[in-house]
């Protein structure tokens, strides 16, 4: 089954020369289920080539840490393994991918390159530079939406109200399912297995932030934990997906970050499921329209990750309340090390240093807190994308800055009553946690992380 072309991008027609094809791995990380790894063997099979995957490696990216770093390499270290099964090879280059990828592609005579849609700055800044750098056709392939950016919205949504049935209007042509890859007829002469050792070393990232061990990365390890999930937690999804002191979430999300899991794969095992309907519905808007909302913002508003991303009734209204009187006025350093006066924050604050992931519930008291407690809306914003994106194993994500963004400027919300600070933003305050959830209970079960790991 060919890939559907509304998948396809056309970033440069390019001259057509014989020689491998290859296909620059970034976003999506897996073998399995990734329409851009599909596409890029089909050129290949057309052309009767080699088809090699290429993976380049920067050596410090958007604050990333040895967290983050070794998450993504384990997931890489059985992308090659299972490559190789299949006659395909994989290669990592290390460095910048607007200088690294155009030398491969010379050095290799590559005939065709291919990669995967992302809607951040950086990704498309080095895209284009690749792009300026080569003279053959160059593809990228939307592996990571179910509905591809491009044709589920050609602006940037207002809200999920308005984005919602655009997506549920096109996403049943795009629940097909996945072929699988083919053991390739064509073999590279230029194979070398990757000395993953020498990768990390050549590694420029902080290394003060620790693993984490209560998740798995790789390919096998996010199937196994999505089908516990489908088994046991999506049944209750809808009732406790909102309480942080159940174990009601998925713990997809470093999964999804790093592509080792499709979400379009998880949304058709979730629809052919008999669970509850309500926890259903449920999980798949977050999965399915939240989530491409992100990447719809991101992909239409270039300041998304600044002041001037946000809508101009957010601007408008922080811009009034930038005097107000603040209660608390707290540093970076005394936000990072869960210095403040209000326990609940610093519970979740120390979930995400402590486990790398915090519950998406806590994220947006998190963050709003965070505004109401500094200087201003943009030293918000700055101090909330530099924590996320340090501890968090999904962070440096289109989610991750959306998120932040609705908590902090109002994207995707509307306007609420106004109040000091906020404005209209919408507020979130520690008795209505407690109303919702025992905040007594998840602020000790945190406390306990907190003397683990001293």
């Amino acid at each position: 089954m060919p890939v559907k072309q509304e998948r396809i991008f056309l970033v440069q027609k390019g001259r057509e020369i014989r020689g491998p094809v290859a296909y620059w791995m970034s976003r999506d990380q897996r073998m399995d289920d990734n329409w851009a790894l599909l596409f890029a063997q089909e050129e290949a099979l057309k052309r009767s080539s080699p088809l090699i995957v290429v993976f380049c490696l920067v050596q410090e990216f958007l604050g990333a840490t040895i967290r983050q770093y070794r998450f993504m390499i384990e997931g890489l270290k059985e992308v090659e393994k299972s490559l190789r099964k299949k006659n395909i090879c994989f290669a990592i280059l290390t460095g910048y991918p607007e200088k690294k990828i155009p030398e491969f592609v010379r050095v290799h005579k590559v005939s065709c390159l291919i990669t995967d849609f992302d809607p951040l700055r950086i990704k498309r800044e080095w895209k284009n530079a690749v792009a300026g750098s080569i003279g053959i056709p160059f593809y990228e392939v939307d592996a990571h939406n179910i509905v591809p950016c491009r044709t589920a919205s050609q602006k940037q949504e207002y809200a999920a109200y308005t984005f919602r049935p655009k997506i549920n209007r096109l996403m049943p042509d795009f629940l097909e399912n996945f072929p699988r890859i083919k053991k390739h007829p064509f073999a590279w002469d230029n194979r070398n297995i990757t000395d993953w050792d020498e990768i990390l070393k050549a590694l420029r990232t902080d290394m003060t932030v620790p693993e984490v061990s209560w998740i798995v990365p790789g390919e096998r390890a996010a199937r196994k934990t999505f089908r516990k999930f489908l088994l046991h937690g999506l049944e209750n999804y809808n009732a406790y997906r909102n309480d942080p002191t159940k174990n009601a979430q998925s713990n997809l999300s470093p999964y999804f970050h790093f592509g080792h899991l499709s979400a379009q794969k998880v949304a058709n095992d979730i629809l052919n499921s008999k669970v509850n309907p309500l926890s259903k519905d449920a999980f798949l808007e977050e999965l399915v329209v939240r989530r491409e909302l992100s990447d719809n913002f991101c992909f239409y508003n270039p300041d998304y990750n600044n002041f001037n991303g946000f809508p101009d009734w957010a601007k408008k209204t922080l811009d009034m309340h930038r005097k107000d009187k603040r209660p608390y006025i707290y540093t970076a350093h005394q936000l990072e090390n869960a210095l403040t006066h209000d326990e609940l924050w610093n519970a979740a604050q120390m979930e995400m240093v402590t486990g790398g992931k915090m519950h998406g519930y806590m994220r947006m008291y998190w963050a709003k807190k965070i505004l109401e407690w500094t200087e201003s809306p943009e030293t918000a914003l700055q101090i909330a994308i530099y924590l996320n994106d340090k501890y968090e194993l999904d962070g440096r994500d289109p989610n991750g800055y959306t998120g932040i963004a609705w908590s902090i400027g109002g994207v995707h919300d509307r306007a609420w009553n106004e109040r000091k600070i906020f404005g209209k933003i919408r507020y979130m305050s520690y008795n209505g946690c407690k109303s919702k959830f025992a905040v007594d209970n998840y602020i000790e079960t945190m406390r306990s992380l907190k003397r683990v790991k001293k």
